[in-house]
């Protein structure tokens, strides 16, 4: 067998591409579960099964490396330019699959487990491949070789939200980790174990290395056109704006309505958070009861949308309103959209209105005036995931009733009763545990459907909520009367009160939806 020239630096080549191939395996395992939360929510369930599978496959990729180390390079090689393809072409593929099969979750783990396979696979044949360098003993060469695997991993993992989402992506990120694995894994191994490698199987391995980077490269130029092309697809309506942010993705479409309306969209991650039609039952419904209280002083948690905003400015006895919403992407774009500024009335212009860019739960920890609110509005996405279910728990509604005048009120929109009805009635639950005295009360808004919200003061589980009223110099308004009030808090018996748990930090209440309807995970 031909010697390898320069032993120490071929063993550092080696050992490079280690690195680098573990950064794209994490970028690839990484990519899945993002993708996953975007489309499908339950952040955990998505991680689990992803990295479940993957670790499961990575055990049976070992196991059948283990007849291809007598040809350890090529097969090396052959199996990064799989991966290369297969990782590369994953969140594509899976997006694509994702709006037209409505097959994600199979396909998805499908998905996983080929990736992991190849990836379990690199690890025997790089271990053979480094021992033909230079031998040594298992325990050293396995230490050297897991050292380099890991710090690769930290590296891509840092990388994929850091360098990788921001710059190109979720679809064309993957694409350029796929096309760095396909370099890095068949060049370094075919450059330093040239010699040993016949001139055929050289050529053949380059030629295919050749073929996945053309296939790479053609997906990335095309990749805008399939990514507008399918996200259309998902949506009724033709879309006006789309853009993925850092912490989601924000989609407009704009129609005409039935009776000729303009009907205006906004989604995040694809939920529909209002339709311009009908939005303001839902913000009626939101921010007048509680305003009724009267007070200077206004807190919205969410609503980037400015349409809670629109309805407080209309009170004159309004001084100052504070915003907190985790995206400045949503509330740039209520600001300069012509027809979402229009809708909200240039509420963001407003003097009085000042606006911050935070988690809330962290903003009401660690920054939160000193000057307690006359008036809190929730305005937060539904508790879908992990991430969202925080924002209803006895931790933040504590820490809520510190930032609220002694004669205060808050509103919570608490999702559906109807479709919800354990959910809506678990966010009540928790209010009353945290300290809260609270009115239930739902209306309907037809671009959601039934929809309630929970009106809560201090006073305790064992209290009488607030009223249920207008304020006295309560601007003209298109569907909420006293009547509509009154009729508001009477639930049909399958709506009605049920007991459930409150959620914490370590308990939390996630929606999902099963058997055709939502329920508490």
């Amino acid at each position: 067998m031909p010697v390898i020239a320069r032993p120490r630096a071929a063993r550092f080549l080696l050992l490079l591409t280690v690195f680098l191939c573990a950064a794209c395996g994490l970028a690839y395992e990484l990519a899945l579960v993002a993708l996953g939360g975007y489309l499908i929510g339950n952040t955990v369930f998505q991680t689990s099964l992803v990295l479940s599978v993957m670790v499961f496959a990575m055990g049976v990729g070992s196991l059948a490396a283990k007849p291809l180390q007598r040809r350890a390079v090529g097969a090396f090689a052959l199996v990064e330019a799989l991966l290369a393809l297969v990782g590369g072409l994953s969140v594509l593929v899976l997006y694509v699959v994702f709006a037209w099969a409505r097959i994600y979750t199979p396909a998805m783990t499908l998905v996983a487990f080929a990736v992991g396979l190849l990836i379990g696979a690199e690890i025997p044949l790089l271990m053979t491949m480094l021992q033909r360098i230079r031998r040594q003993e298992a325990g050293g060469a396995v230490a050297d070789m897991f050292a380099v695997d890991y710090l690769g991993a930290l590296v891509g993992g840092l990388s994929f939200p850091l360098v990788l989402l921001p710059t190109f992506g979720q679809l064309k990120g993957m694409l350029v980790v796929g096309a760095v694995n396909a370099l890095v894994g068949v060049s370094a191994v075919l450059w330093i174990f040239r010699r040993q490698t016949r001139r055929h199987v050289r050529a053949g391995l380059l030629t295919g290395m050749v073929g996945v980077l053309a296939l790479l490269g053609a997906a990335y130029v095309y990749a805008g056109d399939v990514e507008v092309t399918a996200r259309q697809r998902l949506y009724r309506d033709p879309i006006v704006h789309a853009e993925r942010t850092p912490y989601q993705e924000i989609v407009l479409t704009r129609s005409l309505a039935f009776n000729r309306e303009a009907d205006l969209r906004l989604f995040l991650n694809g939920d529909l958070q209002f339709s311009s039609v009908d939005e303001y039952r839902y913000h009626e419904a939101l921010v007048h009861p509680a305003l009724s209280g009267g007070g200077s002083s206004v807190l919205v948690l969410g609503g980037g949308d400015g349409l809670a905003l629109r309805e407080i400015l209309r009170y004159p006895g309004v001084e100052r309103v504070t915003l907190v919403e985790l995206d400045p992407a949503v509330t740039e774009l209520a600001s300069s959209y012509g027809p979402l500024r229009d809708l909200n009335d240039e509420s963001f212009a407003d003097p009085r209105v000042e606006v911050v860019h935070a988690d809330a739960f962290a903003w009401l920890r660690d920054t939160a005036p000193a000057a307690r609110f006359d008036t809190v509005i929730v305005d937060f996405p539904d508790p879908e995931d992990t991430a969202t279910a925080k924002l209803y728990t006895v931790e933040i509604y504590s820490m809520l009733a510190r930032a609220l005048a002694p004669e205060g009120r808050v509103v919570v929109q608490a999702g559906s009763p109807f479709f919800a009805p354990r959910t809506y009635w678990s966010i009540d639950a928790t209010l009353r545990a945290s300290g809260f005295a609270t009115t239930p009360y739902q209306v309907d808004v037809p671009s959601f459907g039934n929809w309630g919200f929970v009106l809560a003061a201090p006073g305790g589980p064992e209290a009488e909520g607030p009223a249920l009223r207008l304020a006295r110099d309560v601007p003209p308004l298109r569907f909420l009367d006293e009547a509509v009030l009154r009729a508001s808090t009477v639930f049909p018996l399958d709506r009605r009160e049920r007991e459930v748990r409150s959620s914490t930090l370590m308990d939390p209440a996630v929606l999902e939806y099963a058997q055709g309807e939502w329920q508490l995970d």
